[in-house]
């Protein structure tokens, strides 16, 4: 296992001693295609969607957090919190307070968890307190029930799924917004191997905007 988790990191050291950025990351949620004319040839371009704007309520002092703000310093991880935060979620919690040490003094790096059942910013206070976020680095988020379904479905694009009581859920993810909006890394928060691989491409994506 530690191999495995060490290989990423190696590569992307060699590729970064040769001076030029050679590590590209994947864009995610493709939306269209478009054809442009080049040369007299045309060439088929993906065109990725980008998130829109949003504004939620933070759990500390009930102020409201936009999507600008959270990318506005580079990226920032964002992670879905489901009703009840079950043991998968608190696994995926637990990891997440470790991305919060490992960036605790890069600002270029910031954290946000959406409450996706909306509840109240005091519940959301609490989560942040449990989970001893740090003020402006780890934004325990909520808002109205449109609010948050808008930012889930139409700019995370995920989908609700039924469970055996007949209730639907989201999936519990965590994903990497770049500074231009763009969602470049999806992951199971709940795996180790999965944070790990996000822990490296943060690296990657800190290092294409260090040698642009």
């Amino acid at each position: 296992m530690g191999l495995m988790l060490l290989v990423p990191v190696l590569a992307f050291l060699f590729l970064k001693g040769f001076g030029t950025n050679r590590y590209a990351l994947p864009f995610y949620l493709p939306e269209r295609v478009d054809s442009t004319l080049v040369a007299g040839k045309w060439q088929r371009d993906t065109v990725f969607h980008q998130l829109g704007p949003f504004r939620l309520r933070e759990g500390a002092g009930g102020r409201e957090v936009t999507g600008a703000e959270l990318k506005a310093q580079s990226l920032y991880v964002l992670s879905t919190i489901p009703p009840g935060c079950p043991p998968e979620c608190q696994r995926q919690t637990a990891q997440m307070v470790r991305l919060q040490e490992k960036y605790r003094q890069e600002p270029r790096v910031r954290l946000a968890s959406v409450l996706i059942s909306p509840e109240s910013v005091a519940a959301a206070a609490r989560y942040a307190e449990q989970a001893g976020a740090i003020a402006g680095k780890w934004f325990f988020l909520t808002g109205n029930e449109s609010t948050v379904s808008r930012l889930v479905e139409q700019e995370l694009r995920l989908l609700p799924s039924a469970t055996t009581t007949g209730a639907s859920t989201y999936p519990l993810v965590v994903l990497l917004i770049d500074r231009d909006g763009y969602v470049r890394g999806r992951y199971s928060g709940a795996s180790e191997r999965d944070m790990n691989r996000l822990i490296t491409e943060i690296s990657v994506l800190l290092y294409i905007y260090d040698h642009p």
